[in-house]
């Protein structure tokens, strides 16, 4: 049979049967080892396998054959060093819940995790969420912030997870696609899936039922139904995705309007740090890079941590 992981606990999956839906725990059979990545973790959410029913009585399986990714999203394994955990594959797009207010979301952790979907050619949209307690002042900030990442390709969409304000368009972007759905604690990030998700609790208990007893899986993203053929993948523990290291030669390239620049510089080993003849550092002095982007590539190519 083949099926879709929904969840891992790290020795067990629960696993959505394709044809029927139904759900069934299994583990996997042998070592799996994916080319060319040190992954701490070989099956992650979002995988497609192949596996059979061991056990009819409780419906336990085995896994036997993992489908090549279309791609995956990782952070750094907390556990061994040098490798990286798998958070989800086989994503359609990632959306970013974000704050201006309570708490606020700053450029770093935004632009790090952009890096980081670029890094895995995942389209994002950014959701700025808790509107309904702006002022003037700050929904005007909002609209040049929105308009800045809509410049470069990420499209933005403004909410009150709270009040609903906003939701249905979320809901409809969410439609017929994988989504992962990140962001910092205290963003609202568990008030809008219970807003796109009205039966939320009886879902998770659904899966939940066939977790692994005992585990703790808090780190673990799950894959929630919203309605057929539409998932959401919740990640918890967003603090630990931040940005896989990435040669510096390389950082530039994930962001999309340094990329088109690249060739334009006088020096091909050019950083957009102080070579002469830079056409990156050009193009912000011109403001057609927005300032608060390339800040957070400075940073980054020195290695701060912007989780924050």
């Amino acid at each position: 049979m083949t099926g879709t992981v929904v969840k891992s606990t790290g020795s067990w999956y629960v696993v959505r049967e394709l044809s029927t839906g139904q759900l069934h725990r299994c583990r996997l059979r042998g070592k799996f080892k994916i080319k060319g990545l040190k992954a701490s973790n070989p099956l992650a959410v979002g995988d497609q396998v192949e596996f059979g029913v061991e056990d009819q009585t409780e419906g336990a399986g085995v896994i036997s054959q993992i489908a090549p990714r279309r791609n995956y999203i990782v952070r750094r394994s907390v556990h061994k060093t040098g490798h990286v955990h798998v958070v989800a594959a086989n994503i359609d797009q990632a959306m970013l819940v974000v704050t201006l207010v309570s708490p606020a979301t700053s450029f770093g952790f935004i632009d790090r995790f952009l890096v980081t979907a670029e890094a895995y050619h995942i389209p994002v949209t950014l959701l700025f969420n808790k509107i309904d307690l702006y002022d003037e002042d700050t929904a005007d900030y909002q609209t040049q912030i929105m308009d800045m990442y809509a410049r470069i390709g990420y499209p933005s969409l403004a909410c009150a997870a709270h009040t609903g304000e906003g939701v249905p368009a979320i809901d409809a972007l969410l439609d017929g696609r994988v989504s992962l759905l990140s962001g910092h604690s205290g963003v609202g990030k568990s008030t809008l899936i219970n807003a796109l998700i009205p039966d939320l609790d009886l879902k998770t208990a659904e899966i939940s039922e066939f977790s692994d007893k005992g585990v703790h899986t808090t780190t673990f993203a799950e894959m929630l139904p919203v309605r057929p053929g539409t998932f959401i993948i919740d990640t918890p523990g967003i603090k630990e995705l931040g940005l896989v290291d990435l040669p510096p030669a390389e950082l530039a390239g994930y962001f999309p309007e340094m990329r088109a620049l690249l060739n334009q510089c006088r020096y091909h080993n050019c950083q957009h740090t102080h070579e002469p003849g830079c056409a990156v550092r050009e193009a912000v002095d011109k403001g057609v890079i927005a300032l608060p982007r390339y800040d957070s590539y400075v940073s980054m190519l020195a290695g701060e941590d912007n989780r924050k």
